[in-house]
């Protein structure tokens, strides 16, 4: 049963776990199960997905009871006023503590570039006496906050891969020497990426909405790992 974090007569909100589609793609064809399918069902009516969330991510997944308020609430994303926080746990410790990447990416259906900036801000940090590179006797990590003014493909995987701190699970656009000692190690499994809020406005009610997901078994499990507390994540 999927985890419902906000719910009214004409939006709901739920907690994705890692590892389920929002929907069925043609690059998925032969998949039965989608988070789409499984709301529908749990609540007993139709729904619509208002955005969407990568497969491996996990977190706030907002959707519409009502299919005529839908273009509102894709509008806010597409005029970028919903707030956006993920959180992610990645390979080094940047240099500047809090940045914005302003990098272009290019689109995977038009292959054009389009322009993408992501706020990160570093909330932990931690070394392991592990080599997992060959070349140092311990590894470091941390712990990033990310704040993603476009919404661009894989974005966030795709900008921390570009300055080099690649997110631990990222099968796609990480380091697979990091994936492969982390799930020999420790058991990880999924990607340690997790859309943590969502701030919009209730396209009725016209209130501010903060929609928050607290962190999955997997992600929970890695920060005790590399020996953090993050008790700063509960408040």
């Amino acid at each position: 049963m999927l985890e419902i974090l906000f719910e009214d007569d004409f939006i709901i909100a739920i907690n994705k776990p890692s590892g389920l589609l929002v929907h069925r793609t043609s690059i998925a064809a032969e998949e039965t199960v989608f988070a789409l399918q499984m709301l529908r069902d749990q609540i007993g009516q139709h729904v619509y997905p208002v955005h969407r969330l990568d497969r491996p991510t996990s977190g706030v997944l907002l959707f519409s009871k009502k299919e005529d308020i839908l273009p509102m609430l894709k509008q806010q994303f597409a005029d970028r006023s919903v707030q956006k926080t993920y959180l992610a746990i990645v390979r080094g410790i940047p240099a500047i503590r809090s940045a914005l990447i302003d990098h272009p990416l290019t689109s995977e259906r038009s292959n054009k570039l389009q322009e993408a900036q992501t706020h990160y801000k570093v909330l932990e940090e931690g070394e392991i006496p592990f080599d997992t590179t060959g070349r140092y006797p311990t590894s470091r990590y941390s712990l990033l906050e990310l704040k993603p003014e476009t919404g661009r493909t894989h974005q966030i995987r795709r900008h921390l891969a570009h300055i080099r701190h690649y997110i631990l699970g990222d099968r796609k656009h990480g380091d697979n020497k990091q994936n492969q000692f982390f799930e020999k190690q420790f058991g990880m499994e999924n990607l340690l990426l997790h859309a943590r809020q969502l701030e919009f406005t209730h396209p009725i009610l016209k209130e501010t909405l903060i929609v928050r997901a607290e962190l999955p078994g997997h992600f929970q499990k890695t920060i005790t790992d590399l020996g953090w507390t993050a008790l700063h994540l509960k408040e």
